[in-house]
């Protein structure tokens, strides 16, 4: 048996054997690092200070608030393109006091967001967190700003929010942010490694995260590709590692309903194997039965596609859903994701099959959809030039579908949805077409569950709740921050404020002298 066959042998005799002690009660004395066997090596292929693992909003925010503090910082990813999940993110922040929120005349506050995001989380939230987030969230904006970062110049108002918080990149997309983000790190000096794969922590004799063994030259998803080698961080590694949205028997372990009959709007690779990795060390999870489904998505197009954006910013502030069989509203357009995607899930048929609901909203609601002429490009967003044209589209009874468009435009003028308590801040007169129209049903989309971390992003340990050494992480790779519910907007928030956080801390470490081979 090789040395490395040893050590995973001893690692499993270890999680058998306290697994088995647990089992029976028997009660025993567990530091930061009993349930890792010490793998040290005698020395690195290479060493930095700071390794942060994962290249989105978390990790790049990690890898430049890093840099920026004088460490030293290696960026991996196991992916041939950076950005993950980020990439393909509509690219709205929550933002609590921009400067866009002043100039509009609309009053902010920490207080009121933190208020919004532990209502939508159902009261599930570490509360010291959320206010860490919310705190940060215009330093962190007008940071973005000095980094290249460009948003729309307006204000907009997301499901579960009170008030309008939430800016845009012009572009739509993540990639609005990540790609800014990745060419000041490259300029900076930060060192970006893709297709290398995170395979072990390296710990010490003490138990400190001291460096990783990873696959260098991957090609995802073949397990056994790329080269072996071993990197070590002096200061601490970051794990931005993202949620596991896309890894189906994972969480289907949590949320046994969401098979693989439920698409996801996540990237390939967001899998559960460096949760799986932390958890090996000993770090807490927690909340990892609560996984979000998007609740703007469409059954006509795969993952992420056209039919969000446009949802996001045309249907649910400016439009209704109804249920195709009264062509009536069943639910408050505005609520939080997760209400909106509970109501969704109810419209099925006798035999418990989806029937897919209509968000439709007319010009003046779509015009700034981006999307907009792709999804019709694509027949995923239908046109019609009168509600009747609308109706027989989508099989609905007319005269049920213009008289609930009828109860709409009375409650826009009275400025109060007395049928679902919709805020009406941005609900416009729905009097003329065109009409444009998606079929509704959610996705996979989000996981609020992760590794338990304290105010300094350092991730705690399951037994001792006190920190792991050398271990950080930061954005979705978290839980607890948005309990049973993430408000829209509130993802790019949490990465990029954590992630700095988790960046500037670690960068701030004494740190140790690590030998290279």
């Amino acid at each position: 048996m090789s040395e490395k066959q040893e050590l995973n042998h001893s690692r499993r005799a270890i999680l058998k054997g306290g697994m088995a002690m647990a089992a029976t009660g028997l009660g025993v004395a567990v530091t930061g690092s009993a349930i890792a066997a010490p793998n040290t090596p005698e020395s690195f292929d290479e060493v930095v200070d700071v390794i942060v693992v994962g290249s989105g909003f978390a990790g790049m925010s990690a890898a430049l608030q890093a840099r920026e503090g004088g460490a030293s910082v290696m960026v991996i990813d196991k992916m041939p393109v950076f950005g993950g999940n980020s990439t393909i993110n509509g690219g709205a922040m929550a933002v609590a006091g921009s400067s866009l929120q002043k100039e509009a005349g609309i009053q902010d506050d920490v207080n009121v967001m933190v208020e919004d995001m532990l209502k939508a989380g159902r009261g599930m939230n570490d509360v010291e967190m959320l206010k860490l987030v919310c705190d940060g969230t215009a330093e962190s904006c007008e940071w973005l700003i000095g980094h290249g970062v460009k948003w729309k110049p307006f204000v907009q108002h997301f499901g579960g929010h009170s008030i309008q918080r939430v800016l845009q990149t012009v572009e739509s997309s993540g990639a609005g942010i990540i790609r800014p983000m990745i060419k000041v790190a490259r300029e900076q000096g930060v060192d970006m490694r893709n297709q290398v794969r995170m395979e072990s922590f390296i710990q010490d004799d003490k138990g400190r995260v001291i460096g990783l063994e990873v696959r260098e030259g991957y090609y995802f998803p073949k397990e056994k590709t790329g080269k072996i080698r071993r990197f070590g961080a002096r200061k601490g590694v970051i794990m931005a590692t993202g949620g596991f949205g896309n890894d189906v028997k994972y969480r289907m372990m949590q949320m046994p309903e969401l098979n693989s009959d439920l698409d996801s709007t996540n990237h390939a690779g967001a899998t559960s194997e460096a949760l799986k990795q932390m958890m090996l060390i000993g770090a807490n999870p927690i909340h990892l039965d609560q996984i979000q489904l998007g609740p703007w998505s469409s059954p006509d197009e795969k993952g992420f596609g056209t039919a969000s954006q446009f949802a996001t910013i045309a249907t649910y502030p400016h439009g209704i859903v109804v249920d195709v069989r009264t062509g009536e509203r069943f639910f408050n357009e505005l609520a939080d994701r997760k209400a909106r995607a509970d109501a969704i899930m109810t419209r099925r048929d006798d035999k418990h099959q989806p029937v897919y609901p209509v968000g439709f909203t007319n010009a003046a609601g779509a015009a700034k959809a981006q999307t907009l002429a792709w999804g019709m490009k694509y027949n995923v967003i239908k046109k019609a030039d009168t509600l009747e044209e609308l109706a027989e589209i989508y099989g609905m009874p007319a005269d049920k579908l213009k008289a609930q468009v009828a109860r709409w435009n009375e409650a826009v003028k009275n400025r109060d949805d007395k049928e679902f308590g919709r805020p009406m801040q941005e609900a416009i007169l729905l009097e003329e077409g065109p009409w444009y129209a998606a079929r509704m049903w959610p996705k996979v989309h989000y996981c609020m569950g992760g590794v338990r971390v304290n105010t300094r992003s350092e991730v705690l340990h399951l037994v001792t709740d006190k920190p792991i050494a050398g271990l950080y992480a930061a954005g979705e790779a978290t839980g607890g921050i948005h309990g049973a519910s993430r408000l829209g907007a509130c993802a790019v928030a949490e990465g990029v404020v954590t992630g700095r956080n988790a960046g500037r801390i670690c960068a701030a470490e004494k740190g140790i002298n690590l030998k290279l081979s």
